[in-house]
């Protein structure tokens, strides 16, 4: 049998869950926003970040690795929030949310400053582990997540897929959505040689999730 490119990511032993519950549903507090690279905290310790393009359900997945039904807030206007929100994960992590890309509702100077802030996060962050990039499963990669995923690639930010609502694709859509986003990623040589599929509501891979986050140091 031919081996899949990028399957999708191992169950977790009981022992990698357990490090994953305790990390994410216990010690996972706010720590600030950052609107320029002077305001991030000291990087003295390893962390992860959360991409997305608006709408893809980002503050629902966190909240739900954490079990904090408003950790995370999405904000009314999709676009507007240009914050990279810092969370700490006990003594061990940082967890970072990136504001949603690929809406214009934004006024351009607002979303040009973003991006300069996004570039230089990302190209000069030097305890950042891994972008945990967010796409919706019934869509699929899209052009706009394409740019983001080559920033990663410029950047050298290894990158992981992890695929949301799948409770909202049927399964007969499933598998054809897993070959557009397979040879998609082929040509990305950051991408981390895994996927995620999640439901944040039905909790599908958020256990999965919560034990790669605890396993990365």
């Amino acid at each position: 049998m031919t081996t899949q490119p990028f399957p999708l990511s191992p169950e977790p032993t009981p022992e990698e869950r357990e490090a994953g519950r305790l990390l994410l549903t216990s010690q996972v507090d706010f720590l600030k926003g950052a609107v320029e690279m002077s305001h991030l905290p000291a990087a003295d310790r390893p962390e992860v970040c959360f991409a997305g393009r608006s709408n893809v359900g980002k503050s629902s997945l966190i909240n739900a690795l954490t079990g904090r039904r408003n950790l995370a807030r999405a904000s009314n206007t999709p676009g507007r929030t240009q914050e990279i929100n810092y969370f700490t994960a006990g003594d061990s992590h940082y967890l970072t949310d990136l504001p949603g890309y690929g809406y214009a509702e934004a006024p351009k100077p607002v979303v040009e400053k973003w991006q300069r802030l996004l570039k230089a996060y990302l190209a000069g962050r030097p305890t950042l582990r891994r972008a945990f990039v967010l796409v919706d499963m019934r869509h699929g990669i899209k052009l706009v997540d394409e740019e983001i995923l080559t920033l990663l690639d410029r950047s050298a930010v290894p990158f992981q897929v992890v695929l949301t609502k799948a409770d909202k694709l049927k399964a007969s859509d499933r598998d054809a959505i897993l070959v557009q986003v397979r040879e998609a990623l082929q040509k990305h040589p950051a991408a981390f040689p895994e996927l995620v599929v999640t439901s944040s509501e039905k909790g599908d891979g958020i256990e999965t999730l919560r034990a790669l986050i605890a396993g990365i140091s």
